[in-house]
């Protein structure tokens, strides 16, 4: 399978395996979206890691002989669909963070910005969206993801020129949230994942939302959002349990209810 979906505890993974580069094609999608929606229907998935099985490439986007084989039908079907599958990721009340450690170009960064934070090996590969060295534009939710992530000037200047970065680059341009030596990459995502999912769950997703689907709002559509989100962490066991632990000056024992 060139996608899989695993879980240890309340931490899922989302692994891409299919070599060499992770170019992906109309049944790569069809995997993603099968694992981001075991991902989502699982109850003790808390928490979902998006990461590579190869060592040199989180992934390079979309496979380019099949756009050349392809009429244009055809790739915009594929277009469509990975808008869909990637713009799922947004609207899960689970935190989606993307693991990188190699290469992550073109859709591959895209699949990246769909999730909710990325964290990033040093070494020496690259990050950017080069489509349009191609004759394109990046297609994946490039376009409307980065300007959001980093602002639209800094966007427009890299995707205009196709230019990529290092990962200390793509770290100061807030690409990467954070940057580790390669060989504690692993590690520390996992670290941080297996936290959010020990904790309040119920309040990180709905922390998640509120900023995902709240951000792009006008405000008072967006303080809406929020007002319904926190009404319902009212009326939650974690949200009593928390209140009452904190009187009680005791830690509290969250069970995501």
């Amino acid at each position: 399978m060139a996608v899989e979906f695993s879980r240890e505890g309340g931490v899922g993974s989302i692994t891409l395996n299919r070599p060499p580069a992770n170019s992906y094609n109309f049944g790569f999608i069809e995997e993603l979206d099968r694992a981001v929606q075991q991902a989502e229907a699982d109850p003790e998935v808390r928490v979902v890691v998006v990461r590579s099985a190869l060592e040199r490439f989180f992934s390079a986007g979309a496979d380019v002989r099949a756009f050349s084989e392809n009429p244009p039908d055809r790739n915009m079907e594929l277009v469509r669909y990975a808008h869909r599958v990637l713009g799922r990721i947004a609207e899960i009340p689970k935190v989606f963070i993307a693991q990188i450690g190699g290469h992550a170009l073109g859709g591959g960064l895209e699949i990246a910005l769909a999730c909710d934070l990325r964290f990033g090996a040093q070494g020496e590969y690259r990050v950017g969206l080069p489509e349009v060295t191609l004759g394109l534009l990046p297609g994946n939710g490039g376009t409307q993801r980065l300007p959001r992530l980093v602002g639209w000037s800094r966007a427009l200047d890299l995707m205009v020129t196709g230019r990529t970065l290092t990962p200390e680059e793509a770290h100061a341009y807030g690409i990467l949230d954070r940057l580790v030596p390669a060989e504690r990459l692993a590690e520390e995502t996992a670290d941080y994942a297996r936290k959010l999912a020990s904790g309040p769950v119920r309040a990180v997703g709905a922390i998640k939302l509120a900023v995902r689907l709240g951000v792009d709002r006008p405000l008072e559509d967006g303080l809406r959002l929020e007002r319904e989100l926190v009404d319902g962490l009212f009326r939650s066991e974690d949200a009593q349990e928390g209140i009452r632990a904190f009187l009680e000056k005791r830690t509290p024992l969250f069970r995501g209810a």
